[in-house]
């Protein structure tokens, strides 16, 4: 995931230099798509981490797993 991010990192310094260049705005909107993707990319690990993660180790208390449960999706809502 950090090697993602700071691929991501290092594009949105290149949309930087895009615009400092005066590219074209096709070319400024296509980078930042792939952008875009990535952070997408990333943050369906983060959330398929969390999901394996409490379905993996449940909690003994069936509240406290299904709390657990509801914030995964909430993940899954807010993505």
């Amino acid at each position: 995931i950090i090697n993602r991010l700071k691929r991501t990192e290092g594009q949105l310094r290149g949309v930087q230099r895009m615009i400092d260049e005066d590219s074209t705005c096709f070319d400024i909107i296509t980078q930042l798509t792939a952008i875009r993707s990535s952070i997408n990319s990333a943050m369906g690990v983060i959330i398929g981490n969390k999901i394996t993660q409490v379905i993996e180790n449940p909690s003994e208390d069936p509240k406290e797993q299904e709390e657990r449960l509801n914030q995964a999706i909430q993940l899954i809502v807010k993505k």
